[in-house]
This record gives C-alpha cells, structure tokens and sequence, in this order.
C-alpha cells in the first residue's frame, strides 16, 4: 500500500471487474399502459364536449353561440380534459410501476405525459395533412370541372374556331390601339381602356398623358362629352383609392388578429402542456403514496 513522505498511507479504490449492473429503474411497460388510459380518458372526453357544444347549436331558433364564445368554451374543456387525463395516467404509471418511491413515481408520471404529447402531436399532424390533402383534391376537382365546362361552353358557342383564329382576332382588335377614339371600333376601344386601367391599378396612377388618352377613349366609346368623360374617369379614380384604402386596412386588421390569435393559442398550449405535467406528477405521487399505505398498513411516518 503507498505512503507519502509524511508517513499518510493512502488507499487506493479498485471496483471489481463484471460486478453486477444497477437495476432498471423505470417500467415501460407500465408507461406504455398510463399513456394509453390517458389517450382514451381524453378522447372519451373530447367527444363528450364535441356533443355537449353540438347541442348548444339551434339553427332554426338561431340561438346559436357565437364563434368566439365557441372557441373560448372549446380551450377550457380541451385543457380541464387533457388535465384529468394525464391525471389518471400518471397514477397508473406510478402504481404499475412497482415503486414505491415518491422521485421514480413522479419519472413515469412525467414519462406518459411526453409519450401522450408525441402521440397527439403525431395524430394531429396526420390529421391535418389529411385535411389539407383532401381539400386539396377537392379544389382540383372543382378547377378542372370549371375548365371543363368553360371548355365546353367555348366549344358550343364557337364551334368553327380555332385558337389560332382567336388569337389572331386578339391581334386585331389591339392594331388600332393608340390611333383616333373616335376612328377606333368598340373592341379596340375597349382594350386600350383596359390596357390604361391595368397601368393604372398597378402603379397607383397615371403616367403622363394616359389620363387625357383614357379620358378620350371614354367619351368616344360612350358618346359623351369630353367634360363628363372626364368627369367618370375623375369618380372611378377616386373610388380606386377608396377600395385600396379600406383593403389595406382590413389587410392590417386581419394580419393584426392572425398574430393575436397565434400568440393566444401558442400561450394556450404552453399552459396546457404545463398544467398536464402537474396533474401527471400529482397523480403518480399519489399512486407511490397509496403503494406504500399498502405495503406497510398503519405505518406512521413519526418526527425524527
């Protein structure tokens, strides 16, 4: 055995090689079964709040609750339902689990809530991709039986014309386009105005002469003086930038309420999540408490 200088022996610690390994603290088995009970206590308990918030619906006396009373209704169940559950499972992880305790009771109680969350999270993913998936396919359904019937309608109002031939009247009716208004025939007349109101609409305004061009072209293709021409282009202008006004600001408003109600759900699931692990600990602590009141009856825990 070694010695310093001073005369101190010092012990040296050698761990046997193979010695046998610390038992499994932790019981999947019983994880597993606290997860499930949860998953069923919780869907049992969605679908009872989906029927009683059905009932609340009366479509022919029109009492029905508003949307946002609805979804105020709706989170406070979902969480009161999900608490209750994770509950219930944390307990009958911590009670299948053996233990006895209060640390290892409190693991597997936490245990099935990570398990129960991943689930949900998986299941509702899926469920939203097949909404998305199936809204999907039903828009494109709904597009090419539009274009089918478009189609079909073209093809009985014209039947002897080619898109070739359409083109090529396309090509002729925007020829004229910026000789005399009044030399001019309607479709011409017509495509330049909606040339010059295109502009307009996209650059917030006129440039250089396209006000007094479109002004012209108004009183020729309505047969209007130039003064009342001007007049209606004046008023269309005018009710241009209200419409862009007002969609502006309820572009504002709902980007605003989009950002409100994101902030509101993403606090909600946090509290949720927070609020379904204390009720998984407070359970398994319970199962661990009412384990030892078995294994030891009329056991008092006395002051040291």
């Amino acid at each position: 055995m070694p010695s310093d200088t001073t005369g101190t022996v010092q012990a040296t610690a050698a761990l046997p090689t193979g010695g046998p390994a610390l038992p499994s603290r932790i019981s999947w088995g019983a994880v597993i079964a606290g997860s499930l009970i949860a998953a069923v206590i919780a869907a049992t308990l969605n679908i009872l709040g989906a029927a009683i918030g059905a009932t609340t619906v009366d479509a022919v006396a029109q009492a029905t609750p508003g949307a946002a009373h609805m979804g105020i209704g709706a989170a406070i169940w979902l969480v009161v339902a999900n608490t209750l559950a994770l509950a219930a499972g944390g307990y009958t992880a911590a009670r299948l689990s053996g233990t006895a305790d209060d640390t290892d009771g409190i693991l597997h109680g936490l245990a099935v809530w990570a398990v129960a969350f991943l689930v949900s999270a998986v299941l509702i993913g899926n469920l939203l991709a097949g909404l998305a998936s199936t809204a999907t396919s039903a828009a494109g359904s709904v597009v090419g039986g539009a274009a089918s019937a478009v189609s079909g309608v073209a093809s009985q109002v014209v039947p002897d014309v080619s898109p070739t031939a359409l083109v090529d009247r396309a090509r002729d009716t925007l020829r004229g386009t910026g000789g005399d208004p009044q030399a001019m025939n309607t479709q011409q007349r017509s495509a330049e105005i909606t040339s010059l109101l295109g502009r307009r609409i996209a650059r917030g305004g006129f440039a250089g002469d396209e006000r007094a061009r479109l002004d012209a072209l108004v009183a020729a293709e309505f047969g209007i003086p130039p003064a009342e021409a001007s007049r209606r282009v004046q008023a269309m202008e005018t009710e241009a930038q209200r419409t862009a006004t007002e969609a502006a600001a309820r572009a504002r408003q709902a980007a605003d309420a989009a950002a409100r109600a994101t902030s509101i759900g993403a606090f909600g699931t946090v509290a949720a999540l927070l609020l379904g692990a204390i009720a998984a600990v407070l359970g398994a602590r319970r199962a661990t408490r009412d384990r030892v009141a078995f294994l030891a009856p009329g056991l008092v825990r006395r002051p040291a």
